[in-house]
């Protein structure tokens, strides 16, 4: 990050921070005063105590509820003494409940506030024990790495402590139906295509981008939505990653500071801080993160021409970071008890950067000269981005009758240089090539969403979105001159492509229960004008399409501990704009980059049929899964043309794929001190087509699993072992060889819930790796790439006012098993 980014960022900080901090200040200052001619608020006071042994609790989770809509109005915790206050309350009629670890959930209802009895006092609640003593050894109840609900997969982030000092790529490596290649490229269900949205918003970022700026320890849960309704985008054929960050739950302030180190100039840190009232919640988190994958590589590769075969073999070393600075703020307000407003934003910086240097051999089988020359190659990502958003919710006087809205608008500015050189073996550079790109990309999407009770447990959902985005890239290319040294520009071969797409959508979606049977039928209608316009009308490609997506969930309830869902979805895959430049673009000095503009989008069916079973503290979920892809995009290599060793990579729909298969994700606690959690993905691949009017198939079995074991050493101590196993898979043009990989953690809380350390290690036998062969009829390609492994890291964690250490019955220390 250069000085006049650091120096911008940090003022974007010092204005940003005043502006919430006067935000809330004044709105602290209003609740203050109670507004004026505004009557003043009441309160609920009481005491929580253990029915058994009579103290009080300290620490117990208060939450109040609105009783005509279940929506939550506040929350605390208890005192040293077991006491509470809920303050601000206007009157009405709520609910309460009352939790803390180890005791039954206490319910309280019907409590009224009016303007005669403006602070009601519960008295003593009595709380029952619901842990077991065994031998004088308390059993805990704790929270599960990963959930299996009805429609998704939740993961507590917290619990996947090998991946604590990582971003939300890291966390990924351990979660079901999803896969993470040497490069750190994400795919759900072994598809690259899907949609990543942050607390349900979409990112200006390429999902992958977006997914490597986020710390894991800023984030809260992550869901895995594989069919999602017609309400969300039906962008990505596999399905949502939805990022849920922290938020602070209850009144007052509250922070959470977290910094991590390891070996390769691996580091960074983060922290949030939050104020949260009955009528505002303010927060603001920074982070920054640097990473470093240093590795090595090799390559074999051989060519056809003119009835000769050229042979190139290549070993060297690269490495491949990542730095990313970003900051987030926002407020919500309660203007009622049926409106809410929230403003929020979201800056970042970023810079990935790659190098590699090569030794190679190059020789032919006619004359079987060899030739040695070196090669190094160095490329640069960097920009900014920043979304600012708004939303409200009103709620009608009926239960569950609500309006909301959204309004988001996002921008990136990126620089991208790509350059390289090939050196003889005096060190003499003999050719090179340079390319760069830059230029905006601004979004716009609006969001309004209605539902409408019908009956008590039927309900009719109504929306309206619209999507527009315009961007510019602006591509020059250059060539080295060794007789000036330098990379000198080529004008003819400059462009600036600008893209225009606009989406607007309608749906509707009818749901509801009737005995056991629950159901969901939607439709989503979108129409899509979409046109590229090169170097001022030189060439334009546009299109103006109506596309429908149908959406069907049905499930039906055995009994509370098991179920069956089953479900349908069409979604859509449309192309990236860098995938239809029509032009060619260096990538290093060996291979050229062509897009397609008649590149037409995917259309995916997705089937599925899942099963879920708890059995005390252990689930059993299954899931049978049938994808279809149509107009299938790919990625496909050739052989330069007056080159044996230039590759030409264009993009292009081959066809069709198919994918079906199951996935079994089974958590179990054997003993008191070992949680484990098994997850299995077995499945089906084959892609039928033509290249270059050449038909071919390819097929084969895929399984992965992952396995990770937590052991709590002690109160305080826990370490986890986890490791997974990807097998072969194939591609329109070769296959990549399958892996395994380890990781392993030790977590410490020095002061429970408050300050904690995690030393993780990460691919601790060395066995990460990307072997990857792609052949056609004139080339074959070999490639091997290794990391450095393995990789060290020392996280640190201090909660202040947020997370509390909690006692048990006789008042020692108990920690939560919980990360």
């Amino acid at each position: 990050m250069t000085q006049n980014s650091k120096d911008k960022a940090l003022n974007i900080i010092v204005v940003l921070s005043i502006f919430i901090i006067i935000i809330s200040s004044t709105a602290f200052a209003q609740q203050r005063s109670g507004g004026g001619n505004k009557k003043p608020g009441g309160s609920i006071t009481g005491q929580i105590i253990d029915s058994a042994l009579k103290t009080s609790i300290e620490y117990a989770t208060i939450i109040l509820f609105n009783q005509r809509d279940s929506v939550q109005t506040t929350g605390t915790s208890t005192d040293e003494t077991g006491f509470f206050t809920l303050n601000s309350l206007r009157p009405g009629r709520y609910y309460m409940q009352i939790s803390f670890l180890g005791y039954e959930l206490k319910k309280i209802d019907e409590i009224t506030i009016t303007s005669d009895n403006l602070t009601p006092d519960m008295g003593q609640i009595l709380l029952v024990q619901s842990t077991q003593r065994i031998d004088g050894i308390r059993v805990e109840s704790e929270r599960p790495a990963m959930e299996y609900k009805i429609d998704k997969k939740v993961i507590n982030v917290e619990k996947l402590y090998t991946a604590t000092s990582g971003t939300a790529v890291d966390v990924l490596e351990n979660t079901p139906s999803v896969t993470v290649d040497f490069d750190g490229n994400v795919a759900l269900r072994g598809s690259s295509s899907f949609t990543v949205l942050i607390d349900g918003r979409p990112s200006i970022l390429d999902p992958n981008d977006a997914l490597e700026q986020i710390p894991a320890s800023a984030i809260e849960n992550i869901e895995i939505i594989t069919n999602p309704s017609a309400k969300y985008d039906p962008d990505g054929n596999s399905g949502i990653i939805n990022i849920i960050l922290k938020k602070n739950k209850f009144n007052g302030t509250s922070a959470i500071f977290n910094t991590r180190s390891g070996f390769d100039y691996n580091y960074g840190g983060d922290f949030i801080i939050n104020h949260k009232t009955s009528v505002y919640n303010a927060f603001i988190n920074v982070d920054y993160n640097k990473r470093s994958r240093p590795g090595t590589t090799t390559e074999n590769n051989w060519t056809i021409s003119n009835d000769r075969t050229f042979y190139v073999l290549s070993s060297g070393s690269s490495d491949r970071g990542m730095t990313g600075f970003g900051l987030r703020g926002g407020i919500d307000f309660s203007l009622s008890p049926n409106d809410n407003i929230g403003l929020g934003f979201r800056y970042g910086e970023r810079e990935r950067d790659g190098g590699s240097s090569s030794n190679h051999t190059e020789w032919n089988d006619i004359d079987n000269l060899h030739t040695d020359y070196s090669g190094i190659n160095n490329s640069e990502r960097s920009g900014h981005f920043y979304t600012l958003n708004m939303n409200f919710l009103h709620k009608f006087s009926k239960k569950n009758h609500e309006l909301s809205g959204q309004v988001i608008c996002s921008r990136r500015d990126m620089i991208d240089e790509q350059k390289s050189k090939v050196l003889d073996t005096d060190e003499t550079i003999s050719s090179g090539q340079m390319t760069k790109g830059d230029g905006p990309a601004d979004r716009w999407r609006i969001k309004l969403d209605y539902i409408l009770p019908i009956r008590e447990k039927q309900k009719l959902e109504l929306g309206y979105q619209s999507r527009l985005s315009i961007s510019v890239d602006n591509n020059r290319q250059y060539e080295y001159d060794s007789t000036s040294g330098e990379y000198e520009a080529l004008p003819e071969y400059n462009t600036s492509p600008e893209y225009t797409r606009n989406i607007h959508a309608l749906y509707a979606m009818m749901g509801g229960e009737s005995g056991n049977l629950g159901y969901q039928v939607g439709l989503r209608g979108e129409y899509t004008y979409r046109n590229i316009d090169i170097d001022e009308g030189t060439q334009t490609f546009n299109i103006n399409r109506w596309d429908y997506f149908p959406t069907i969930h049905f499930s039906w309830q055995f009994n509370e501990n098991q179920q069956i869902i089953t479900s349908y979805a069409r979604k859509i895959r449309h192309p990236r704009g860098r995938w239809l430049e029509p032009f060619e673009t260096r990538s290093d000095a060996y291979n050229i980059r062509v897009g397609n503009p008649g590149l037409k989008s995917e259309y995916t069916d997705s089937y599925e049929l899942g099963f879920q079973k708890s059995i005390g503290r252990n689930m059993i979920s299954a899931e049978l899964y049938y994808r279809v892809t149509h107009n299938k995009i790919d990625f496909i290599q050739t052989v330069y043309p007056d080159s044996v060793d230039i590759f030409l990579n264009s993009i292009v729909n081959v066809g069709t794929d198919y994918s079906y298969g199951s996935e079994l994700m089974v958590n179990m606690t054997p003993f008191k001190f070992w949680d484990i959690n098994l997850t299995g993905n077995l499945f089906h691949y084959k892609v039928d087509g033509a290249i270059d009017g050449e038909s071919f198939s390819n097929d084969n079995f895929l399984w992965n699993s992952r396995l990770n074991n937590t052991f709590k050493l002690s109160e305080k101590t826990r370490i986890q072992m986890s490791g997974r196993y990807r097998s072969k898979s194939v591609s329109s043009q070769g296959q990549r060889e399958g892996q395994a990989t380890a990781d392993l953690a030790l977590k410490h809380d020095f002061i429970s819930k408050v300050f904690s350390a995690t030393l993780q290690v990460r691919d601790v036998f060395g066995s990460g790796k990307r072997e990857s062969i792609s052949e056609g009829t004139d080339f074959y390609r070999y490639s091997l790439r290794e990391r450095k492994s393995p990789s060290v890291t020392l996280s640190l964690t201090y909660n202040f006012n947020n997370l509390k250490p909690e006692r048990d019955r006789n008042g020692e220390d108990m920690a939560e098993d919980d990360f």
